[in-house]
């Protein structure tokens, strides 16, 4: 049926049935239900009527697997690859790429104009549309279905979440008639256990059939480590074995830590896992490999993958990784201590996999696992068409108790939440086609603002809780029929009498001292006196016993209105947040000379066309001029710092040397652009981050001068590149990375100077060698 040698489910088939009714479809179901089936039959449908699919994906790394998959099933021919760094067959039928390089057709910028980036495209597979939740680039996918043509069907594909009913909704709305399909079942099912290391080797369900908590699980005191003699010396060895022994194997073991992830390996390194005949399978693809990629023959991890072990982790080579996952997929490695990111969408699925902990280390300290994190690591386990159960293994630590495991186990989803945040680019691209009012009207179709009555619902019945005991308040029930008016009104009187009183007995008191007469105007103050006292008395509260009861509640009534008052200002802020954001970065364009009548200036052309995290900063950086003279070995250095976040601790080794004294006088002149966007952004309540991180200079300038020399003056190797710094080599790697992506946009970008585009052309050859170019 639809092509495929195999029954498929209903879910899949109500999707197929939708698309080929032309409509665009909204697919929500589990890890490995068999989502890239709806995509594929998209596929065959636009192959049958010659019209052309885009499939999108979050990850590069994706986008190649896809690549690769797409062209062994259709033919390379009918394949094409985008991913801003790779151009393959870019006129195909079927083109994988990154979200970001479909959002970046839309605006007609870098690829072309809109109509020959669309050309004949009938549908647009969005992969992993949950990404939306994603904090730094969630914004992407927003724009992708706001701004892509209505005459194009979307699928976007899914894992569950909570609101997917509001999504489809939302792009029912701002895109075209959508439907939703829905499905939690999984074709395989999990099952849940609990690794308790003071009981080796015993590995128990962590539910009952009836889904209660397993009461032979005991929590994990904290004093354990007390008791020398109950706990195994080697934990991860000992839940390895266990899982070795009653065939649970392959599996992954997620940890939160790069560090960890090695440590764990190595504590496994003398365990036996493969067969004679595995052993020599492994051997002869890791020479294969390694032949091909030579710089990888020193791998200090080499000898565990012979013994069906590996780690897998952002701060290993992309090239190793691959190898790993080429091992794990053939089911010759058994064992894979790996960080989180092993679970966001790289085809590995295993028949177990063992979650660590369930909290991780967060910007604010220790934190717990969303919904979303454990089901996306549990969602690995279980590999359809092999087993028939996937097994989640949760380590129990003294941090945590079996009671806590289980709620996750149980809980549902998160929901997608918005991160539409507009940007410097975003304001110039969409001032470039549109009106101020028609940039409006997209703005107001994000899903943020979509879903703001979800976002403001909490305070509008916070609102409506301060009203309540406002309307209260104000029924006090005189007996006599005064308002609370009444009541201010007669405390108003009564305070200025009192004040009067006060100030008449200070100016007899004085006079007394002094011997003196009393001054003349005190008659005067004693007639204003008398009157503020018969206004006073004019008031039924004068003799009223409730009087004070009155005024304390009226006192609390008005600090509930201020209140009030305060919470209907932020709710009629967040009604409008992404547009006020919107407002705040047209403002800075504009003192910034970048924006004109709300179009685009000569000038503006330069942000307008970047994608960085601040455009602006690093258009001012190119119009400023402090890149033109540098040498490309320099300028390399200078994009590294300009592209590098932040190293956190796990990233963090002994610090490679200064960069050369041209790279230094640049960083202060980009300093200088960095307080004054600062200023600019504080004055505006924005704030979009300025990267100048200088951690990988070094080895940039040296890699890259080591890389121009002649032939008969050989470059550093890759290996001598780290012999005196031990920064991770895949950190590295994706720095460069980084950098030639950047330095890409300095070849192309409007304003930038003849010099600086050569150089930076120069400084992509010699930079994208292998390992670098190796994905």
């Amino acid at each position: 049926m639809y092509g495929f040698n195999f029954e498929l489910d209903d879910f899949q088939k109500e999707a197929i049935q939708h698309i080929k009714e032309g409509k665009s479809t909204v697919v929500c179901a589990p890890t490995g239900a068999g989502k890239t089936c709806i995509a594929q039959s998209a596929i065959h449908l636009a192959l049958e009527s010659g019209k052309r699919i885009f499939y999108t994906t979050p990850l590069k790394a994706l986008s190649n697997q896809k690549f690769f998959d797409f062209s062994r099933a259709y033919g390379e021919g009918n394949v094409g690859l985008l991913t801003g760094d790779t151009t393959i067959n870019r006129d195909a039928q079927i083109v994988v790429m990154t979200t970001e390089v479909f959002r970046n057709m839309l605006y007609g910028t870098t690829f072309g104009s809109l109509k020959d980036n669309l050309q004949n495209v009938k549908y647009v597979v969005l992969d992993e549309v949950h990404y939306m939740n994603d904090e730094q680039r969630g914004t992407v996918w927003e724009e992708s279905i706001i701004y892509c043509p209505t005459n194009i069907q979307l699928i976007a594909l899914s894992a569950t979440v909570a609101n997917s009913p509001q999504l489809t909704s939302w792009m029912n709305t701002v895109h075209s008639k959508t439907e939703l399909v829905y499905t939690d079942f999984r074709p395989v099912p999990l099952r849940f256990f609990y690794y308790d290391s003071s009981q080796p080797n015993t590995i128990l369900p962590l539910l009952t059939p009836d889904g209660q908590l397993n009461n032979k699980i005991r929590p994990e005191s904290r004093f354990k480590h007390f008791a020398k003699n109950k706990k195994p010396k080697n934990p991860v060895a000992e839940i390895t074995l266990a899982l070795n022994e009653k065939n649970m194997l392959p599996a992954i073991y997620f940890t939160f830590s790069r560090k960890k992830c090695d440590e764990n390996a190595q504590k496994c390194a003398s365990l036996d896992l493969l067969t004679s005949d595995e052993k020599q399978e492994v051997i002869k693809l890791t020479d294969e490999y390694i032949a091909e990629n030579p710089y990888l023959y020193d791998n200090p991890h080499l000898e565990l993958v012979k013994n069906g072990v590996a780690a897998h982790h952002a701060g290993l080579l992309p090239g190793w990784k691959v190898l790993v996952e080429k091992l794990f997929q053939k089911g010759l490695i058994k064992m894979v201590f790996a960080t989180e990111t092993l679970a966001a969408g790289i085809n590995m699925p295993a028949r177990t996999t063992i979650i660590s902990s369930i909290s991780k280390r967060g910007d604010n300290g220790h934190r717990m696992l969303t919904s979303n994190e454990f089901l996306q690591m549990s969602g690995r386990a279980g590999r359809r068409g092999m087993d028939e159960v996937g097994y989640v293994v949760v380590v129990g630590t003294p941090f945590q108790t079996p009671e806590e495991v289980a709620e996750l186990a149980l809980s549902g989803a998160n929901p997608l939440e918005s991160k539409f945040s507009p940007s410097y680019s975003m304001v110039l691209n969409l001032l470039q086609r549109f009106s101020l009012d028609e940039a409006r009207e997209l703005i107001l179709k994000t899903f943020g603002y979509f879903s703001s009555t979800d976002r403001i619902s909490p305070l509008l019945l916070q609102l409506e809780d301060f009203q309540l005991k406002i309307d209260a308040i104000k029924a006090f029930g005189c007996p006599d029929n005064l308002t609370e008016q009444d009541v201010l009104d007669y405390c108003k009187w009564k305070n200025m009498y009192v004040e009067m009183r006060t100030l008449i007995k200070t100016l007899h008191r004085q006079a007394s001292k002094k011997k003196g007469p009393v001054p003349p105007e005190v008659q005067e103050l004693k007639e204003k006196s008398n009157e503020y006292r018969k206004k006073m008395e004019s008031y039924a509260c004068c003799t009223c016993k409730r009087y004070s009861k009155h005024r304390r509640e009226i006192e609390v009534m008005e600090r509930y209105e201020k209140k009030a008052k305060k919470m209907q200002k932020e709710i009629e802020f967040q009604k409008d947040v992404f547009w006020q954001k919107f407002l705040a970065h047209k403002e800075i364009l504009e003192r910034s000379g970048c924006l004109e009548n709300d179009f685009p200036t000569q000038r503006g052309k330069t942000p307008m066309a970047l994608r960085c995290e601040n455009e602006l900063f690093m258009a001012e950086i190119i119009l400023s001029g402090v890149l033109d003279n540098l040498a490309p070995f320099e300028l390399a250095s200078v994009v590294c710092a300009l592209s590098c976040e932040e190293m956190r601790g796990a990233q963090e080794g002994g610090r490679a040397h200064p960069p050369c004294g041209n790279v230094r006088k640049a960083f202060s002149k980009i300093h200088d652009i960095m307080r004054k966007i600062h200023i600019l952004e504080r004055d505006s309540n924005i704030e979009n981050q300025m990267n100048l991180n200088s951690h990988f200079s070094y080895l940039a300038e040296r890699w890259v001068s080591a890389n121009m020399q002649e032939e008969n003056n050989p470059a550093v190797t890759w290996q001598e590149m780290f012999s005196d710094c031990d920064f991770s080599q895949g950190d590295v790697v994706r720095a460069f990375k980084r950098t030639i992506d950047l330095l890409r946009q300095l070849t192309i970008v409007e304003n930038a100077s003849p010099n600086l585009a050569q150089a930076a052309r120069e400084a992509i050859r010699a930079i994208n060698k292998e390992p670098i170019n190796v994905d």
